[in-house]
């Protein structure tokens, strides 16, 4: 059978995502007041930033993990490949995360969600998407996806113009 393009991905847009950031702030406007927001880089830093917005928050600071390695075979829609590596904190905060709110864009599997979480036991954790295997570990997300998706996010995806079939245009991705 022909694998059908895109059907194991999920495109975001701006426009979606600015949605999503807005109904989470929503439900997190009525859980607050909250001292401030910590991002999860690099992901988190757009919704916390929209967030940050919505409820007038001016104190925003980051704890910077990495969980993933790019590597160079472009086995992801043309882009880096990403290979899952150890959890690495570079950058982490102070405190156990009481009152703030501790914001990024997915939790998947669940593993950086998970280290964060021990060092931020207090903080809310939201996510505005959110993967079966992760789901339990923070608090509230505003769409679930299923395990198997690939999610690109805005910031991943460059936006060209496409040349009509009828003018020489080809499709990149097909069918087989």
């Amino acid at each position: 059978m022909a694998r059908i393009p895109y059907e194991d991905e999920i495109i975001i847009s701006w426009v979606e995502l600015h949605r999503d950031a807005r109904y989470l702030s929503e439900v997190l406007h009525a859980k607050g007041p909250w001292r401030g927001i910590i991002a999860v880089t690099r992901g988190g830093l757009v919704p916390a930033a929209l967030v940050a917005r919505e409820l007038d928050i001016r104190l925003v600071d980051t704890i910077c993990v990495t969980s993933y390695d790019s590597g160079t075979n472009g086995a992801n829609a043309g882009g880096p490949a990403q290979v899952r590596g150890k959890v690495q904190v570079l950058k982490g905060v102070g405190g156990d995360g009481d009152g703030y709110l501790l914001i990024d864009d997915l939790v998947d599997t669940g593993r950086t969600a998970q280290a964060v979480r021990q060092l931020l036991p207090k903080a809310y954790f939201a996510t505005l998407y959110a993967k079966p295997a992760g789901r339990p570990i923070v608090d509230t997300c505003v769409k679930e996806f299923k395990q198997n998706k690939w999610i690109h996010f805005p910031w991943d995806i460059e936006y060209t113009f496409a040349t009509p079939i009828k003018d020489g245009g080809r499709v990149t991705a097909g069918p087989g």
